[in-house]
């Protein structure tokens, strides 16, 4: 007769009820934080001055956002990877902004004990037989992993070490199958592999910056690379004060859309020409070289896009820079994006919606996206199935658009990418030479029926 294991029940058991839990608490606190918009909606209709209005609406989303970051932060996982995508200025409060963007790089760390323990299993040695120095201060920490400098023995080049939180797989898998969402992860062991980190080629006409691997120092939860030095993206305008530039000036202008342009047409290729890109593009990844050139940090999560999808994107791009609603109703029907009209101009109210979803230009004079408003294509356009690889598309898309907020450049990463699908699609006998110039004159034609005609 075997002992009973009840601390093994015990284990199980906790593990079991753990997601629940989670699930749990994010509902009660995601509730509380929607009550407390209700109940100070109800509030300012007994309030006439609209300064302070102002100042009202300010408190209240300071205190929504201590709420947001809290529950993300004590959640983990998964819901910091929602925090970094809440946390953009097209999308949220400033006072959101503020206090979610910390999460791209400042999430709560694992202690260095236990970064010891996962880094000396994974290698086979310990971290004096592997590493000449090593700081036990993380550089920063994000939602599936915390990096630190380190030098390696006989090596004179600084590496950045870079180890998974532990138990970080199995939490994000269950919060999200918990929460019946799409992510990017749904039946991907969450690992380190050399596709990830070993696509420069796909964009090696691009001014951008990869850091190498260490091929030995490379397992399933630890990945070391180059130490790349360069300024946060965040840090862009505190950087620019230092040195006394005015960050509205033209100097400053032109070096912001030059980091963009970079980042956007990397983007473009990798997606369009490729189908195989860097799928989190946060602010926490992004590094600002010497000469403007820009370092693409993280490659957790890199995804392929199939033929299929890519040219279907590739077809959806250029009806989203043509204006074209007839061929964004086609492109959404050949990538597999079922959708139901709630209203009757049902071709140009599905434009929008792609415009919404597949494009970084906010109209003129807006500078905060109000998707659930009442005017809105996604009210009057209601999306019934989406193809799960598209996400990864979506959420790159979405990212980009926020940065383009953060530094002040609108721009349409559509009209940028464009000349990138139609190579595509020419590529793949689908788009002939003179379809393109066809297109090419009606968007003359469109934009100045002079110049055209002359």
């Amino acid at each position: 007769m075997h002992a009973i294991d009840f601390k093994e029940i015990q284990e199980k058991l906790s593990d079991g009820f753990r997601p629940w839990q989670r699930s749990f608490q994010f509902w009660v606190r995601a509730t509380d934080i929607y009550t407390g918009y209700k109940v100070f909606q109800l509030r300012m209709n007994f309030v006439k001055d609209v300064k302070k209005q102002e100042e009202m609406w300010e408190t209240q989303h300071e205190l929504a956002a201590h709420k947001i970051y809290s529950m993300c932060s004590d959640l983990g996982g998964f819901f910091l990877k929602i925090a970094q995508i809440l946390g953009k200025p097209d999308l949220a409060p400033a006072a959101w902004v503020r206090k979610l963007v910390t999460l791209c790089d400042q999430a709560p760390a694992t202690s260095f004990d236990v970064v010891r323990l996962v880094l000396e299993k994974e290698l086979g040695k310990s971290i004096e037989d592997v590493f000449e120095t090593f700081d036990d201060k993380p550089l920063g920490s994000a939602s599936i992993a915390q990096v630190h400098r380190a030098r390696v023995k006989g090596d004179k080049r600084d590496v950045v070490v870079k180890v998974q939180h532990p138990g970080v797989e199995k939490l994000m898998m269950k919060s999200r199958s918990r929460l019946d969402m799409n992510s990017t992860l749904k039946g991907r062991p969450m690992q380190w592999k050399r596709s990830d980190v070993f696509f420069i080629k796909t964009i090696e006409r691009v001014l951008f910056l990869f850091p190498g691997w260490l091929p030995n120092l490379v397992t399933r939860k630890v990945l070391v690379m180059d130490y790349i030095s360069g300024i946060p993206i965040l840090s862009l305008g505190d950087e620019m004060a230092k040195r006394g530039i005015n960050p509205h000036g033209k100097m400053a202008e032109a070096a912001k859309f030059n980091i963009l342009n970079s980042l956007s047409q990397a983007y473009g290729q990798m997606i369009l020409k490729s189908g195989f890109f860097h799928a989190d593009p946060h602010p926490g990844n992004i590094l600002i070289c010497k000469g403007s050139e820009v370092a693409l940090l993280d490659y957790g999560q890199v995804k392929e896009l199939p033929d299929h999808l890519r040219l279907g994107y590739a077809n959806l791009v250029i009806a989203i820079a043509d204006n074209n609603a007839s061929l964004a109703l086609q492109s959404f029907r050949e990538l597999g994006i079922a959708t139901v009209a709630k209203c009757k101009n049902e071709q140009q109210e599905l434009l929008q919606l792609a415009k919404t979803m597949f494009d970084t230009q906010m109209p003129p004079g807006t500078t905060v996206l109000q998707p659930f408003s009442e005017d809105s294509s996604i009210k009057k356009i209601s999306v019934e199935a989406f193809p799960e690889e598209l996400f990864s598309v979506l959420r790159t898309v979405v990212l980009l658009r926020g940065l383009s907020v953060g530094i002040g450049v609108n721009y349409s990463c559509a009209q940028q990418w464009k000349p990138i699908a139609e190579a595509a699609l020419r590529a793949s006998g689908r788009l002939s030479t003179g379809r393109t110039q066809k297109r090419r004159w009606s968007s003359l034609r469109r934009l100045n029926p002079g110049a055209a005609e002359s």
